[in-house]
């Protein structure tokens, strides 16, 4: 009889496990990947809001080399412009990435 109990506690907190993993983990690092790979794939041009709410448009990124180095010791980092205004922010703290007209792009 206890080891009939036990089992049924075990079954029970391994599909409390699963449920969590399944509904809060599994999703937040799919869109956690997704976000990873719209930041490196920032252009020059593309407009973007900051974590800050600083809306502006990529007027440099660092390139990479081709065994994936740096070019510039600022790889990390983006110059944006804002009205006449140039920031440099870090590559992390960008929020989304806006197209031309100012519409999120879709996500598949």
């Amino acid at each position: 009889m206890q080891s009939n109990a036990l089992i049924t506690t075990i079954l029970m907190y391994g599909a409390i496990g699963a449920i969590f993993y399944f509904i809060l983990l599994r999703p937040q690092q799919k869109q956690r990947k997704e976000h990873d790979a719209t930041l490196r794939s920032l252009r020059k041009g593309d407009e973007i809001v900051t974590a800050g709410g600083i809306i502006g448009e990529v007027v440099f990124v660092a390139q990479q080399s081709k065994d994936g180095a740096p070019v510039v010791s600022m790889d990390d980092r983006i110059t944006i412009k804002s009205g006449e205004t140039r920031l440099i922010v870090e590559r992390a703290r960008v929020a989304r990435v806006l197209n031309k007209t100012g519409v999120t792009e879709a996500k598949p």
